[in-house]
């Protein structure tokens, strides 16, 4: 499979990074002010829409400083005891090699919803103590939540580039791929990505494809797309098309995530593929590309990421040997996406209270949530005084309280008992 080239022209040094030059040197100062003890404030907040620049920027500082760079997606540490667990250890503690430390955490976003247990307020106190550079990611600054955290924060604002720094990204992209292109192409593709500068790397890739020349014609069909009807067109080549090639060149060529993609092909493979040889081949195909999707969630060997897309993509489409095809099927919505959507705010506020369990019953907290909160709800709904008593023991607040007792009349009686 051809390598995309957002990844193949990954920016190597700062200077390579399109755009924002003195969002860049400011980021770099702070950091190297590192060099000569604690400055002020500890922390930097990187802020502007996606594919602005600012993870490849904290990346790219990191590997010129010679740094131990140590990334999570915050989003994933929504309540206090993960963030402190993971940024809390991590900032306190020197590396193994006497090298300094930078910690991202991307997305801080991700920690400013209902789910968050406590999040902001802990890794408010991490930036104030911590003993390596922390720098944060947002779309938005300036959420009413990140007051606190904007208080420990160097601001940095990132900017999406001027058509006039896209086009030049993309003319060096064309020099490296021995490709014409006409500034009047790429500065279409520029304008139509709404100066994403990955959108447009990607864009353009696709468009030249197997050419040495890109005009202005070339990409004129740009203007009638709509992205979101992208992912109908890669599943519509997986599944009929009858080259294995074809089909991961599509997925190379996608803005379409491949975790999204594999549940989009898992749900939609069966009404697709109606002869049961072809079904058993393809389910095969997509067991071996989730074996290594769980590879590289466990390992972060992220080499693996092409066996995924062979897999899921060419394994499926030369699986289709007998089926036939039976007129117009729509593609489904992962029913699985559908589903981890509307119990997310849910399966959050379990981990909060498993967490809180497992403290207490030093079991784990997904121990606890299978095994004790059961137990747990029927005693609320029914034994308020029980429940008072455990809710002290436990260290509930009154949120918690009522996802146990499952109504405000019982929970204004347990918290009656407790005050």
């Amino acid at each position: 499979m051809s390598t995309t080239w957002t990844q193949k022209h990954k920016p190597q040094t700062l200077a390579e990074i399109v755009g924002n030059n003195a969002a860049k040197d400011q980021f770099l100062t702070w950091l190297k002010s590192w060099n000569t003890g604690i400055p002020k404030l500890r922390a930097a907040l990187l802020y502007g829409s996606p594919g602005v620049g600012k993870t490849v920027t904290i990346e790219t500082a990191a590997k010129e400083l010679n740094m131990e760079f140590v990334e999570t997606n915050a989003s994933d540490y929504r309540t206090a005891d993960a963030i402190k667990k993971f940024a809390g250890l991590a900032s306190q503690y020197a590396t193994l090699f006497g090298k300094k430390r930078l910690i991202l955490l991307d997305e801080v976003d991700g920690i400013a919803g209902k789910e968050d247990r406590g999040g902001v307020k802990e890794l408010a106190k991490i930036l104030k103590t911590t003993q390596s550079p922390i720098v944060l990611t947002a779309n938005d600054a300036y959420n009413p939540r990140f007051t606190t955290i904007r208080k420990y924060c160097l601001v940095i604002a990132f900017k999406n580039p001027t058509i006039r720094e896209g086009v030049t990204h993309l003319k060096r992209v064309c020099q490296k791929e021995g490709i014409d292109a006409d500034e009047e192409a790429l500065k279409f593709i520029v304008e139509r990505s709404g100066r994403d500068v990955r959108s447009a790397v990607n864009d353009l890739q696709a468009l030249a494809q197997g050419k040495t020349r890109l005009t202005k014609e070339d990409v004129e069909w740009l203007s009638g797309r709509d992205r979101k009807e992208e992912i109908f067109k890669v599943m519509q080549t997986i599944m009929y098309s009858k080259d294995g090639w074809e089909a991961k060149k599509a997925v190379s060529n996608s803005d379409v995530d491949p975790d999204m993609l594999f549940h989009w092909i898992y749900e939609n493979t069966p009404y697709h593929l109606t002869d049961p040889h072809d079904l058993v081949r393809a389910m095969d195909s997509l067991a071996l590309a989730d074996i290594y999707r769980k590879r590289i969630r466990d390992t972060q060997y992220w080499s693996l990421l092409r066996y995924v897309i062979d897999f899921m993509s060419a394994g499926v489409t030369v699986s289709r040997q007998r089926s036939k095809s039976g007129g117009w099927i729509p593609f489904r919505f992962p029913g699985k996406i559908q589903m981890l959507s509307r119990t997310k705010g849910q399966r959050a506020f379990q981990t909060a209270l498993g967490t809180k369990i497992s403290k207490r019953c030093h079991i784990g907290a997904t121990s606890s949530i299978k095994e004790v909160l059961p137990y747990l709800k029927i005693i609320f709904e029914n034994n308020p005084e029980m429940a008072a008593g455990l809710s002290a023991w436990f260290d509930f607040d009154e949120e918690m309280i009522e996802y146990l007792a499952g109504g405000k009349r019982q929970t204004k009686k347990i918290v009656a008992l407790l005050d």
